[in-house]
């Protein structure tokens, strides 16, 4: 099933899916994976997104067969493969630093997966060059890795990754290293790529801007533990818990009270699209870009929270308005600057009228997790 909104990759031959259940691994006194249950569909692109030291690359190196997990079952399709060397699992692997070999040209670099599976040379030579056009490097066979910029590099060795015809490719951070600019543009190249080959796809970053863009879906991962899997949209508009709502964009958390059947806010009624659970310590999220403010917003009572501006931040595509209610709570907006989203702007001192749709506002446990 693919889960990314609109038109997902074909499914490739050599896709399967990949079943995890009960994984764990520790260091010591130290938990990487707590009991960790996923399911990758066939020629899903999956992204693994969280904080530094939360066991998503530990989970990567596990699927890789670098890591041995301490209990728990790895199945690509249907054979169990937990403990199965690295060399037999037909896995394409593309490392942080691309781990390229500086003394073989390029073509060496992308054919050495080739000569370790015994492949003859004149099959190396047409799947070398394929590899290598896919990826918009047709030409380069001869040059050497300290000829080429980032993003050449970056493509040799997804090239290599590819070349064999993996049933499943992993990846750890392989952007990190490029600047903005070319890493925006790479993240949309990798997309496209995996469209038009199909494969199980298993990435890991802790940037979810590179999340958001690249996936089918989504798995939040944090103290070891999975928070939230699920599509980009879904994740971002209906997070699961706390730590998935401040880690996956800006947002507002807000307590509010569900004593008397109803939801309200610093007193003021709040209409939501799904009901409030009663009886539950509850947090009211809001996106600072789907946020309102002006004047205008004094015309319902309901979902109209009123703050006294504190900063004005110009970021040249937008204006960031923060603002503080009366007890002090903090809550912001976000509008266009050129395109009037936020009306009038208002002034630091102001007290503004901050409204929101039903829609956009969501309630959250307050625990984190």
């Amino acid at each position: 099933m693919k889960a990314r909104e609109g038109a997902g990759p074909a499914a490739g031959a050599a896709a399967v899916p990949i079943t995890i259940r009960g994984l764990r691994k520790t260091y010591g006194s130290q938990v990487a994976l707590d009991h960790v249950d996923l399911d990758v569909a066939s020629g899903e692109f999956l992204t693994l997104l969280g904080p530094s030291g939360s066991g998503k690359t530990t989970l990567l190196m596990a699927l890789a067969g670098f890591i041995r997990p301490d209990a728990g079952s790895l199945k690509f399709g249907d054979a169990e493969v937990v403990r199965m060397p690295p060399h037999r699992r037909n896995v394409g692997m593309v490392f942080q630093n691309y781990a390229l070999f500086p003394h073989l040209d390029v073509a060496a670099n992308v054919a050495y997966p080739l000569k370790l599976r015994r492949v003859p040379a004149s099959e190396i030579e047409r799947r070398v060059d394929a590899a290598l056009a896919l990826v918009q490097l047709g030409g380069y066979g001869a040059r050497r890795v300290h000829e080429l910029s980032g993003g050449q590099r970056q493509r040799v060795a997804l090239a290599r990754a590819i070349v064999f015809e993996p049933r499943i490719v992993l990846m750890d951070e392989p952007l990190s290293a490029l600047d903005r600019q070319l890493r925006e543009r790479m993240q949309i190249e990798l997309r496209e790529l995996h469209e038009q080959l199909g494969m199980t796809t298993i990435y890991v970053t802790h940037d979810q801007r590179e999340a958001l863009t690249m996936s089918d879906r989504i798995a939040v991962i944090a103290g070891g533990r999975v928070m939230q899997i699920d599509t980009p949209r879904r994740l971002y508009d209906h997070p699961a818990n706390r730590f998935v709502a401040e880690f996956i964009g800006e947002s507002t958390l807000l307590e509010v009270d569900t004593r008397d059947g109803g939801c309200t806010c610093a007193g003021v009624p709040i209409a939501t699209a799904a009901p409030a659970p009663a009886g539950r310590a509850l947090l009211l999220m809001l996106r600072p870009e789907r946020v309102r403010v002006g004047d205008g917003e004094r015309r319902d009572g309901h979902n109209v929270l009123e703050a006294r501006v504190t900063d004005v931040i110009y970021q040249g595509d937008t204006f960031l308005v923060q603002a503080a209610l009366a007890d002090g709570r903090r809550i912001a907006a976000r509008g266009i600057a050129s395109g009037g989203a936020l009306g009038r702007v208002p002034q630091a001192g102001e007290v503004a009228a901050f409204g929101f749709s039903a829609e956009d506002a969501v309630l959250i446990p307050r625990e984190a997790a």
